[in-house]
């Protein structure tokens, strides 16, 4: 079995026209769930309009799930975490310091849902997550933020959360993160926003 990256798409921020995408690996050592959406309304992000799908339209069964990453912890990546009790959620360590403590970071009742245990994994640097399979620091949308480095059959796929929102930030990168990305000479960047990956202009 090959290594595989495949975007759902669990909704749309309609006040800000932004599609919400997660993104799951299959992998031979299981499957990989890379930020998680979200699934209720909150009155903090009444003003972005969420539309979303219910989990059971997902097409993703989160049983199926073996382990979470989470690229960051703003609302719509880590909206779904609830979902996950007893599995473990990968997090860069100063991420997951910023997402319970920094002033109008995050929705923290996300971050730690009342009544549920959630595993969070805090990461201090580059983690090998398995064979094929990287989580690296990527400062810029977020201090804490960290990107997924898939080995695929057919080359580098990268999965930037927020890292980069749109593909003309990867075509002229000015973040740590951005930088990172390009310096990977990656096949294509799935992004959280965006229907398609960014794919690199042949030179």
């Amino acid at each position: 079995m090959s290594i595989t990256v495949t975007p759902v798409h669990i909704g749309d921020l309609a006040g800000v026209d932004l599609p919400v995408y997660i993104h799951v690996i299959d992998h031979p050592g299981g499957r990989i769930l890379v930020d998680t959406g979200l699934t209720d309304l909150h009155p903090m992000v009444e003003d972005m309009d969420p539309r979303l799908k219910p989990v059971s339209e997902w097409g993703v069964d989160p049983a199926s799930v073996d382990t979470v990453v989470n690229t960051h912890l703003h609302f719509d990546h880590a909206g779904g975490n609830h979902l996950f009790a007893g599995k473990p959620i990968h997090v860069q360590r100063i991420e997951l310091e910023d997402g319970r403590h920094a002033e109008d970071y995050t929705i923290r009742e996300w971050v730690d849902p009342e009544g549920v245990e959630l595993q969070y994994v805090p990461a201090d640097g580059e983690v090998t997550l398995a064979p094929g399979i990287r989580l690296l620091p990527a400062p810029g949308h977020t201090r804490g933020s960290q990107i997924v480095a898939v080995d695929t059959d057919e080359g580098l796929v990268v999965i930037a959360g927020d890292s980069a929102v749109w593909g003309a930030e990867l075509d002229d990168p000015q973040t740590e993160g951005q930088r990172l990305i390009r310096s990977l000479e990656p096949r294509e960047v799935w992004m959280s926003h965006a229907a398609e990956p960014w794919r690199p202009t042949a030179s």
